[in-house]
Formats: C-alpha cells, structure tokens, sequence
C-alpha cells in the first residue's frame, strides 16, 4: 500500500481529535495555561526530533532567521493558538472547528495581497461559497434571525483562521528546513506565551487530566503530525489523492465530537462545513 497514504490517513485521525481534545482539557484549565503546557510539550518533541536529526536543537546562520523565528513563533503557536483556545472556551466545538477550517480560503485572499498571485472568477466563487457555509454555522442555522449565540466566540474563530493563514505565507518564505526552523519558531512562542503567564499572573500547576490534554494537544494538534504530513506528501505516489484525504478530517471530527463530547451535532453544522469544505476544494481546483 502506497506509504503516502497511509501517514495521510494517519493525519487525518490525529488532526480530526484535536477540537474533542481542546473542549474536554478545558474543563480542568484555562485556555492560557492550555497553551503554555502543549507549546511547551510541542517545543519539547520537535526539539528531540531537531537533535536526532541535526545533532543539535537549533542551528542559526544569520539574524535574519532568528528575526523571521520570533515574527513567526508570535503569530504561531502564541497569536494562533491563543485566539483559537479562547474561542473554544467560548463555543461549541461543532461550531469553532469549522469556523477555524476556513483558513485555505483566506489564504487564496492573502495570496493575492502578499504574493500578488491572480484571483479569478472560481477563487470569489470558492470564497463566497465557504463564507456561507460560515455565515450557516455561526448563525446555528438561523439565517433569517440573524442571531449568534457567542459573537465574541465566532469572530475569534473566524480571526484564527486569518492568523494562520498569515503564518503559512510567511512560513512559506522561509526556505530553512522544516523541522529545524519549527523547533525554533516554537520556542520563541513558548517564551511569548511565559511572559504573558507571569504578567496576567495566570500560570498554575494544573491536575493530572488537564496536564495529559496538554501533551495531547501538543503532540498530535501543534507538533509531530505536521511534519507526519509533510512526510505523506513526500512519500505519496499519487499526491491528489493524499491531499484531499484531509478533507475528511472536519467530518470525522464532528463524528468524535458527538461520540465523545456528547454534543448533538446540528444539521446546519454539518450543511455549513460540507459548503466551507467544497469552497476550499473549488478554490484548489482552480490554481
């Protein structure tokens, strides 16, 4: 069986239990001290891999890598992953995983923006599509009410999915190697998320569950299923195939989230990720 796809699918179902992950550590911690363990656990194992691998943790050439590192570790894991937890406290995790997923969209838009890439008709189509998709969710599908339950929740979500969007622009700029400037990127953003604990006065020796989510979240959401993916598409003999495998992903995560969690998972939920999810594959159709 093709290499590729099995490391794709094995993606798939790390990526697909992170929301399940991120609600049930949050009921024993808040979401900062969430983000200081799992950064913390992320910076850990990629710097492990980083010395396996180079013998060393960090390697750095020039200041200009060290700059790109604390440009990049603020906008991901700190930025990122802050807005995103605080939007998971917030809401439902059916309705903050899609909203989150929206992130390849707005990275076509920022193409444009950034790199000056072409936007075509297909592009503002594919977008206008997802959005609605988004705009179905946040309203719990009452589209004609226009009512949000969380505002504050559903704009940070929707926010995440910029950031991130932000950080793979940047991230692809940068031509170090993946794992090596990772490692990097990662201790800047614990250092980021430390000083932020000891100025809001928030850090706290968590309890045993709350500490094994953490890890969770930081091995399987922010640091060794990245570089599993990246390793899928390397090995993959058939790359279109193993890229749109992920797309499984938001679906199987709304199926843990009903197992797990035990939220009932609405109809306009489901109905809004399968229209976010075709703007995306629409939006990649057509570069």
């Amino acid at each position: 069986m093709d290499e590729g796809l099995i490391l794709a699918l094995l993606t798939t179902l790390f990526w697909s239990t992170v929301a399940t992950a991120f609600k049930l550590t949050l009921r024993y911690l808040d979401f900062r001290n969430m983000l200081f363990y799992s950064s913390l656990t992320s910076f850990l194992i990629l710097s492990l891999i980083t010395l396996f691998k180079n013998k060393k943790i960090f390697t750095i050439r020039s200041k200009k890598e060290i700059l790109n590192s604390l440009f990049l570790g603020f906008l991901n894991p700190y930025l990122y992953y802050l807005i995103l937890f605080r939007a998971y406290s917030l809401l439902k995790a059916q309705i903050a995983q899609p909203l989150n997923y929206t992130w390849p969209i707005v990275l076509s838009i920022f193409s444009a923006l950034i790199l000056k890439s072409k936007i075509k008709k297909i592009n503002i189509l594919s977008l206008l599509i997802s959005f609605t998709g988004v705009f179905i969710i946040s309203t719990e599908g009452n589209i004609f009410k226009i009512k949000i339950q969380e505002p504050l929740g559903v704009f940070l979500a929707i926010s995440s999915s910029f950031i991130f969007a932000l950080y793979w622009i940047f991230n692809l700029k940068d031509k170090r190697e993946e794992v090596e400037k990772l490692s990097l990127n990662f201790f800047f953003g614990f250092i980021y998320i430390l000083i932020t604990q000891f100025l809001t006065g928030s850090l706290k020796i968590i309890n045993f569950k709350g500490l094994l989510g953490s890890i969770y979240i930081g091995l399987f959401e922010m640091g060794i299923t990245f570089l599993i993916w990246l390793k899928a598409l390397k090995k993959s003999k058939n790359i279109a195939l193993t890229s749109n495998i992920i797309y499984l992903s938001p679906f199987l995560s709304l199926f843990f989230i009903n197992l797990i969690l035990r939220e009932k998972i609405l109809i306009s939920t489901f109905f809004g990720l399968i229209l976010i999810v075709s703007g995306i594959i629409l939006n990649r159709l057509a570069t």
